[in-house]
């Protein structure tokens, strides 16, 4: 009887591994999960791994100029990414913001759309601490450093060149560098943000690095820093040389091609509450979640694949 029962349980544990070993390989088969479509962002809710968002950045279809509107054709045709959720949870905003995402031979271009009823800013300062006021955000990322860009509703703008220690050393591409002198210029040292924690360590930021030949403007839908009336928000708009993004290319070549894919995220911190209310630490909304109240975190940011489709010429 004994004997009976251990073959009986043996042949339930075999089949169970089986069925086990199936699903798995099903698993691999499927398409991934966090694959959108051309031109979709996925916004990962996942309590274990969130999804990362992929995004398709077509060619612009014409001259683009800087000024904040968003009015030119390409951006009419651009790829919207999805509303931006809560950095720690995954969960809907209470005001939307979306970004889309252009580039040509001379520059990447970002255009964000902002919904705010009551649009404010205080500093005018650059790099002041614009996280500080209502601000919206970009992270660049390469393999052993990244770029912080930040700006409010006074197109007021904050920058930062970020190197992981574990790679300035004797042979990097910034070791030497006379603006990544920690000795002649200021440096601010970040482990992470919000009780995280990086597993990769430290890093150095160079706080008076300035991306050679950034473009960027604000338009306002409404008055600024007037409580008397309901403002539909604002949009801001980047021109990035690729030029100076040389220092995180890792090897891809300037100008870029069809098909190369960069690390981007972009961000909204808000200290206004759903209710017109005065938050005591600012809601962060990003692009995809990223699991901690963290902005910092390269391995999050978004994948954009340039695309070589022109803006309105596309499929649907």
């Amino acid at each position: 009887m004994r004997r009976a029962s251990q073959g009986w349980v043996l042949s339930i544990l075999i089949a169970l591994a089986a069925c086990l070993a199936a699903c798995e390989q099903q698993k691999l088969q499927a398409p991934p999960a966090t694959r959108a479509t051309d031109g979709a962002a996925l916004q990962g809710i996942s309590n274990s791994a969130p999804e990362i968002a992929h995004y398709t950045a077509l060619r612009a279809a014409g001259p683009m100029k800087i000024d904040g509107k968003l009015d030119e054709p390409s951006w009419k045709m651009a790829f919207q990414s999805k509303a931006f959720v809560d950095i720690v949870t995954g969960k809907p905003a209470w005001f939307d913001t979306h970004v889309a995402i252009l580039w040509d031979d001379n520059y990447l271009y970002l255009g964000y759309t902002a919904q705010e009823p009551n649009v404010w800013a205080t500093l005018t300062r650059r790099d002041s601490k614009i996280y500080n006021d209502n601000d919206l955000e970009m992270f660049i990322a390469g393999k052993d450093a990244y770029y912080e860009f930040e700006m409010n509703a006074l197109n007021t703008i904050y920058e930062v060149f970020w190197i992981w220690k574990d790679n300035f050393k004797p042979g990097s591409p910034y070791w030497g560098r006379p603006e990544f002198d920690p000795k002649t210029h200021p440096v601010m040292s970040l482990f992470g943000v919000g009780g995280h924690v990086s597993p990769r360590g430290e890093r150095y930021g160079f706080l008076d690095w300035d991306f050679p030949g950034l473009l960027h403007a604000v338009h306002v839908e409404g008055t600024i820093n007037k409580r008397g009336d309901v403002d539909k928000g604002w949009t801001a708009e980047l021109a990035l040389p690729w030029k100076g993004l040389e220092l995180l290319a890792d090897g891809r070549s300037l100008p870029p091609k069809g098909g190369d894919v960069w690390r981007i995220d972009c961000s909204r911190f808000e200290h206004v509450g759903p209710h017109g209310q005065r938050l005591k630490s600012p809601a962060g909304w990003t692009w995809n979640r990223h699991g901690y109240y963290d902005s910092h975190m390269p391995k999050r940011l978004t994948f954009v694949k340039l695309s070589t489709l022109t803006a309105g010429k596309q499929s649907h």
